[in-house]
């Protein structure tokens, strides 16, 4: 089949090119490549202020999300679509970036959108979900969001995700803060909260991991804070490792590679309750981002107010004094951290007792 010549749009005083712009991206929805611009464009102030000054990764499906397509990985890297974390080779003067750094000690510079042609030109190369870091450009060491992923285990879904959430807006108020819920596109649901940029990861995840071992502490019937997946069962898992270095989360308004093309969509917490991930899709959200407006606001980069974390950062170290409660494991890619216990799947350790 012939493609489709390239259409250009005006994007905020920039002239973005969009080639093929009738290649299907999602055929379960016949959902073209230009669908999905005129999308990103529709919640425009929404995605942009996820996205402003963060070093972001990109998620970029440039052959659609067909059945079979599969992610690439690190041991085969021949998947259909791929996480860019370095700034794409030809990209033009507007992209600013910023430079971050791995846990391996490795760096890279990153897209950090600082305009809505920015989104607009990555949604040309195929990118999809957009995964900001929870810092801005200039201050890359010390995260401005706390962000608390519930996600489901096999044999629950978005439902019990959602009848957690509740009580996770609780706890966070009776450590003085306010977080803003969505939902992750897929099963789970985020609750994110801006804070003074004033910690590091270190203790960024520390304060998640007390808030997710308190949380666990109420309902344990519900929420489990197990790394290891044979130990989690059926509950809802707080991963607390969204908080380390280079972990990083869907953003508000990206759309997921799925066939129904649904996104993350901010959520009131009156919603909570009620709302489905099917709910919110690239062809639905454009009229409820026009009705309700933004409702990540308070997450934009430099907005007001930002909360601080002594109270569960004092929490941590109740847990730890009275409980024995210490650090927990981090991902597989990481350096074996300070304080950190072994790194050994339960049923694989041999010194575990029994």
């Amino acid at each position: 089949m012939a493609q489709s010549p390239a259409v250009e749009l005006e994007v905020r005083g920039r002239t973005v090119r969009i080639s093929s712009p009738d290649r299907v991206v999602f055929p379960d929805r016949g959902i073209t490549k230009l669908d999905v611009v005129e999308y990103f464009l529709a919640v425009g102030d929404g995605v942009l202020g996820a996205l402003l000054d963060r070093p972001t990764t990109l998620e970029r499906w440039p052959k659609g999300v067909f059945e079979g397509a599969r992610m690439a990985t690190r041991q085969d890297s021949s998947g259909d679509a791929f996480y860019q974390k370095r700034v794409p080779q030809g990209a033009p003067g507007y992209v600013e970036t910023s430079r971050i750094a791995f846990p391996s000690g490795r760096t890279a510079d990153e897209v950090a959108p600082t305009e809505l042609a920015v989104v607009a030109w990555a949604a040309n190369l195929g990118t999809l979900t957009f995964h900001p870091w929870p810092v801005v450009r200039d201050d890359v060491d010390r995260p401005d969001q706390v962000r608390i992923d519930l996600d489901p285990q096999p044999g629950t879904d978005f439902a019990d995700a959602a009848r957690v959430a509740p009580h996770v807006r609780e706890l966070l108020a009776e450590h003085g803060l306010e977080g803003t819920p969505k939902t992750s596109g897929g099963r789970g649901l985020h609750v994110f909260v801006p804070i003074e940029p004033a910690w590091t990861f270190v203790e960024a995840r520390r304060a998640t991991i007390a808030f997710g071992r308190e949380l666990e502490r109420r309902l344990p019937e519900q929420v489990t804070m197990r790394w290891w997946k044979e130990e989690r069962g059926r509950k809802i898992f707080v991963d607390y490792n969204q908080m380390a270095r280079d972990r990083t989360i869907a953003s508000a308004y990206s759309i997921r590679s799925n066939p129904r093309a649904t996104v993350s969509a901010p959520l009131t917490w009156d919603e909570v309750a009620d709302a489905h991930p099917d709910d919110f899709d690239v062809t639905t959200m454009p009229a409820r981002f026009a009705d309700v407006g933004d409702l990540f606001a308070p997450l934009v980069a430099h907005a007001a107010p930002r909360y601080r974390i002594d109270s569960l950062l004092e929490l941590a170290d109740r847990q730890e004094r009275d409980d024995g409660h210490g650090d927990l494991p981090y991902p597989p890619e990481y350096p074996k951290m300070p304080g950190e216990p072994k790194r050994v799947q339960p049923s694989k350790d041999r010194d575990r007792p029994r």
